[in-house]
């Protein structure tokens, strides 16, 4: 079933019931309290307003999760993490050759799942005496938190090396961390060991270009990137983002730091500047999947947010919203309509006094090698940040 499909059958009856009156019985004044707010609006028509609403806040998210992230169903996945590897032999003029067979060693991903509600209500004499604007924007606040609901999770998971677990008591991953003993599957014949970490220190007070690329390497060595399809993105706070325009190709990207291999160049959308140097190769696009974005470095896009904290930036191989490619899963309900964000009437006659926002999900890491993180700090290990749920 659709977003779109599911919106509509929240289109509830009427406000004053949800079944239409059979011709019998008194009408009294306290059936018809309010029908109006104060600017004269219908309720009817802004309670079907909060439903079209909906419908196109779960069609179309714009969030930095979205292209983090896609759907799924699934409690949990067998990923394959090593193949044994098959040999051909010289051929024998009276033998037979040995048998083959794929035999793969699986780690079973989790996903969590969890159910979360918000309430907005409201007096009978405040809907009469309020004007639309006013419950507008008890809506947008609502919109807002799921935003910062969903989007912190995503976050977090990824952002967060320590597993977590299901209901099936099935591990819930992050990254790779280099310390539970797993290693990445190999790819194109190379082998990684079991200590190979996606979360990282820069080992310095500023990020420097060695930074970035270790971390695309990171990603890229293991077949994500471009090279399946995908584009490669750098997410970080505005801070971080001044300090990655200033690198240039074969200059220290710091002081007695490393020398960038690429230089950044500014996106379309930048304000117009002049410049001696001409552009070889495509310059950034304006935005990418609805996100504005600052500029590129080699083959990725620097995408800035202050979403991502001051000291952090990840990067990230994504095949759009909602691509099977990307790093974390979002878990939803079997059932189509406990999916995306519902709003449910509280009250038979007044759902607009008292009425529900609901929305069921849970995360986990489902491709481990598709991003990798960096903490800006010279010295320590590792330490994740909180994001405001």
């Amino acid at each position: 079933m659709t977003n779109q499909h599911h919106s509509r059958r929240l289109r509830l009856a009427p406000i004053y019931g949800a079944e239409p009156r059979i011709g019998r019985g008194i009408s009294s004044q306290g059936d018809v309290l309010v029908n109006s707010t104060a600017d004269g609006i219908d309720l009817n028509t802004i309670w079907d307003e909060w439903a079209g609403v909906l419908e196109v806040w779960n069609a179309e998210r714009t969030s930095i999760a979205s292209l983090l992230s896609f759907y799924t169903t699934l409690r949990g996945e067998a990923v394959p993490q090593t193949l044994a590897q098959m040999k051909f032999e010289e051929a024998s003029e009276y033998g037979i050759p040995r048998s083959g067979r794929a035999d793969a060693e699986v780690l079973r991903l989790g996903y969590t799942f969890r159910d979360f509600d918000l309430r907005l209500e409201t007096t009978w004499r405040y809907l009469r005496d309020a004007d639309s604007r006013q419950l507008n924007a008890n809506m947008n606040q609502a919109l807002e938190a799921d935003n910062r609901l969903l989007t912190g999770t995503v976050l977090n998971r990824l952002f967060n090396p320590t597993p977590d677990a299901n209901e099936d008591s099935t591990t819930v991953f992050g990254l790779y961390t280099g310390d539970d003993g797993i290693a990445p599957p190999p790819y194109m014949g190379v082998e990684f060991p079991e200590t190979t970490s996606h979360y990282l220190v820069s080992g310095a007070a500023t990020i420097d270009s060695g930074d970035l690329e270790d971390a695309i390497k990171a990603i890229t060595s293991k077949g994500y990137g471009p090279v399946a399809g995908s584009q490669l993105v750098i997410l970080c706070n505005e801070y971080e983002a001044d300090v990655i325009a200033t690198f240039r190709r074969g200059e220290e990207s710091r002081t007695g730091g490393p020398i960038a291999k690429y230089d950044f160049v500014l996106s379309k959308s930048a304000p117009a500047y002049l410049t001696e140097e001409v552009i070889v190769g495509q310059q950034a696009p304006e935005s990418y999947k609805g996100l504005p974005v600052f500029g590129s470095y080699g083959e990725a896009f620097v995408i800035k947010s202050n979403l991502i904290p001051a000291g952090y930036v990840a990067v990230a191989a994504t095949g759009g919203p909602n691509s099977e490619v990307n790093p974390v899963a979002i878990r939803q309900h079997p059932n189509p309509a406990y999916h995306g964000l519902r709003v449910i009437p509280g009250a038979d006659k007044y759902p607009l006094q008292n009425s529900f926002l609901q929305r069921s999900f849970g995360t986990g890491v489902r491709r481990r090698g598709a991003a990798a993180v960096i903490q800006v700090k010279e010295t320590g290990d590792y330490e994740a940040p909180t994001f405001a749920i």
